[in-house]
Parts: structure tokens; C-alpha cells; sequence
């Protein structure tokens, strides 16, 4: 994936840390695409692509970087650097 002009994240409804990671960005008011790994062909490989893992969520961030599993810490402190909080 190329960099990106929005906060993706990728995940699945049964997944703590996803469930999580959406609740902690819905609380902050930060919009982001979700793309559910199980619902969407192919977002499973993507997310793969991206982070080297099979582990989610993955969060891609609009300078293109990316967290796998990210903490709430990690989130918040990556938006700031963003100047998206």
C-alpha cells in the first residue's frame, strides 16, 4: 500500500485488540476506513503486505506508516505526532 491520505485500519469483529483500537479511535473523534480482514477478499493478504505479520489490527497512518497490535499509548502518541489530536 502506498501512502495514504486517511487512517486505515485493518481487523475483525472477533478481535479484542481490534475491538479496542476501533473504541479508543471512535472516542477520539478520528475517522478512519475499516476493512475487515474476514469480510473483504483479499484484506487478510493486504494487511500481511503491509505489516509482515499475520497479527491484527494493522493501523496504517496517513504518512503511511503502520502499527500491528498497537497499545492505546501507541495510537494516541502516533496521532499527536500527526497533529491529528
Amino acid at each position: 500500500m502506498s501512502e495514504t491520505k486517511s487512517l486505515v485500519m485493518f481487523g475483525a469483529d472477533w478481535c479484542g485488540d481490534c475491538r479496542r483500537t476501533k473504541k479508543q479511535l471512535n472516542e477520539l473523534q478520528i475517522p478512519y476506513e475499516w476493512i475487515d480482514t474476514v469480510e473483504v477478499d483479499g484484506a487478510a493478504d493486504e494487511a500481511r503486505a503491509i505489516s509482515g505479520r499475520t497479527n491484527i489490527p494493522v493501523v496504517v497512518y496517513p504518512d503511511g506508516t503502520h502499527h500491528v497490535e498497537p497499545s492505546n499509548q501507541d495510537v494516541e502518541a502516533k496521532l499527536r505526532e500527526l497533529g491529528m489530536l
